[in-house]
């Protein structure tokens, strides 16, 4: 039962960060971003509606590994 809650969670943590991720603004131009001069997730430069994306991806990919290492481990 709680392997299957879960479960349950993990997809509807992988559906609202695909949302996340989708729903933000392109940041650089593709692989050519590279340089590190785009702003990212990570440079402090977002501001507004990206920036709350760009937390809201960050909090649920991490609530997404744990979730799947927490089902991994359950499956062993």
């Amino acid at each position: 039962m709680v392997l299957t809650a879960l479960m349950v969670l993990d997809a509807l943590v992988a559906i609202v960060l695909i949302a996340a991720v989708l729903g933000q603004e392109p940041k650089s131009a593709g692989m050519g971003g590279m340089d590190g001069g785009g702003n990212t997730v990570f440079s402090g430069q977002v501001r507004g509606m990206d920036a709350l994306l760009a937390r809201v991806t960050m909090v649920f990919a991490a609530l997404f590994a744990v979730i799947t290492l927490a089902i991994a481990k359950m499956t062993m």
